[in-house]
């Protein structure tokens, strides 16, 4: 396979990919938004491990950056710290908490500090995807 075509065929796949994702949060209820967000943020956490690992610094420090845009601009920005009082606010600081591990990470190279924001959000996630399989129910 010739690289132009190589090239061809993957950017037809990302397309592909792109209206996949966008199809499912365009269908997705406000639940499954934040699912989509955790997603997201692990899976650019785990890119940027694979960048660390690769010496590959700008393409860490981009991940990097997705991950915590992610958790600023999407997790913390859609807390109801109205209606859900102390837990709202608790999430908050554990966002912020998370946000400093990613940067930290990035200035650092520490891999130990994306571990521990992954297993964070993952303890997150996965009540949040526990919440969803018992309305579902």
């Amino acid at each position: 396979m010739t690289y132009s075509r190589w090239r061809r065929l993957w950017a037809g796949a990302n397309a592909y990919a792109r209206v996949g994702v966008e199809s499912g949060v365009m269908s997705a209820d406000p639940h499954q938004l934040i699912v989509l967000l955790f997603d997201g943020a692990q899976a650019a956490i785990r890119a940027a491990r694979i960048h660390m690992q690769a010496g590959n610094t700008a393409e860490k420090g981009k991940s990097i950056s997705k991950a915590i845009d992610i958790v600023n601009s999407g997790l913390a920005a859609a807390l109801d710290r109205e209606k859900g009082g102390e837990i709202a606010e608790r999430l908050a600081s554990l966002y912020d908490y998370i946000a400093r591990l990613l940067l930290a990470a990035n200035l650092r190279n520490d891999e130990e500090s994306l571990n521990q924001a992954e297993r964070l959000l993952e303890d997150i996630a996965s009540a949040w995807r526990d919440i969803g399989q018992r309305q579902s129910a």
